[in-house]
């Protein structure tokens, strides 16, 4: 195999192999993999925009029954830190969101073992009455998957009954990583990897947009993560035309600060701001028919993920007013409006606000009106 072939082919639109990915993964200068991936960037999203939303990360509840190892935010059914949110939290929650200009719940939570879709759809319905303008992308597919074993419904059943409640659009959590192998070891009690994917593919054909993602850097094999890819990209390809399908894919390095697969199965977050970037670059490269790249400032930082908007990443994520479950193992970084902002121009792109189907928004008068005071605060 020859590296700049392989770009070549990549730039054609073609799908690189499983075999091909890992060895430019391998072998690739990083700054001839971030050039071919911001070219192909340039090709699905031809403008100097990076795009950005305001949404909160809110959670149904924290109790679970999934024995994830790399997460430390669950609680046993019956523990005393154990919760479910009320309505009225979600009121406080979605009306602070409303007032920092935001109009989306990306709302997820535990595999408890009592809420079935009956709970799902009776709270959908309940706070889309309440706010009918709220926007929500809601649960993901390990989440989908409990719901039809706990009341033995199918896919499409949980999926169609779900969205006439209220779902607007399904995120792309609790894949980690695609392969029974991986996910055997570090998540047991979730679904395998290929029920995730016909839940996705479920999702397209009743036209649900979703998203994608990847966590990475703890058991995995380089073969794994590209095999990951790999898998994403044939459903994509089989999404019916009137669907977005996956509108986008997000990777993330594991976050390891005391949790039990650090301790147990001696997994380390050793991912570098290189080896991120060029994981970006290769996810660009061999994700072509996936428009948005996202890089995670959350859990890489702000210099990063500013690489990373010149090695295939067209998007900066959410603001994040409110998140729990990757801040509880270690994920510190935070961002205002205008600190995302700031961000995205200083590595020489437009800033571009957006919604979850990454239609632009036009800056909600009141953070415009904040960053008036700030810079007000800063003169003075």
């Amino acid at each position: 195999m020859q590296i700049n072939d392989l770009l070549s082919k990549a730039l054609e639109g073609k799908f690189l192999s499983q075999e091909e990915g890992v060895f430019l993964f391998h072998n690739a200068p990083t700054a001839l993999l971030m050039e071919t991936a911001h070219q192909m960037r340039m090709q699905r999203v031809p403008n100097d925009k990076v795009t950005w939303i305001i949404d909160r990360n809110s959670n149904t509840t924290n109790v679970c029954i999934a024995n994830c190892k790399f997460c430390n935010f669950y609680r046993r059914p019956g523990h005393d830190e154990s919760y479910t949110t009320t309505i009225e939290e979600y009121k406080q929650k979605i009306e602070e969101t409303f007032e920092f200009g935001g109009e989306q719940l990306l709302l997820q939570g535990g595999h408890h073992p009592d809420l079935g879709l009956s709970f799902y759809v009776d709270l959908f319905k309940e706070l889309k009455s309440l706010y009918p303008n709220l926007k929500l992308h809601a649960l993901g597919p390990p989440e989908i998957a409990h719901i039809c074993k706990i009341d033995k419904l199918s896919h499409r059943e949980v999926l169609s009954a779900l969205k006439e409640a209220g779902l607007d659009s399904l995120p792309g959590a609790g894949a980690e990583i695609l392969n029974d192998r991986v996910r055997r070891l570090i998540s047991k009690g979730k679904c395998g990897g290929q029920e995730w994917l016909d839940i996705m593919e479920v999702a397209h054909q009743l036209d649900i947009t979703t998203s994608a993602t990847m966590m990475f850097g703890h058991i995995e094999t380089d073969e794994e993560r590209f095999e990951h890819l790999v898998r994403l990209r044939e459903v994509q390809a089989r999404k019916p035309e009137h669907a977005k399908g996956f509108i986008a894919f997000i990777p993330w390095p594991f976050q390891d600060m005391d949790t039990i697969l650090k301790k147990i199965k001696r997994a380390r977050n050793t991912c570098t701001g290189d080896e991120y970037v060029r994981m970006i670059a290769m996810s660009r490269i061999m994700l072509p028919n996936i428009n948005n790249i996202q890089a995670s400032w959350l859990t890489v930082g702000k210099a990063t993920a500013q690489l990373c908007l010149h090695a295939g990443a067209n998007d900066w994520g959410s603001i994040m007013i409110e998140e729990n479950v990757v801040s509880a193992a270690g994920a510190a970084f935070r961002f205002t409006a205008g600190g995302i902002q700031k961000g995205i121009e200083e590595a020489g792109f437009v800033p571009q606000l957006r919604n979850q189907q990454y239609e632009y928004r036009e800056i909600p008068s009141q953070i415009k009106q904040q960053e008036l005071d700030r810079q007000k605060m800063i003169v003075d």
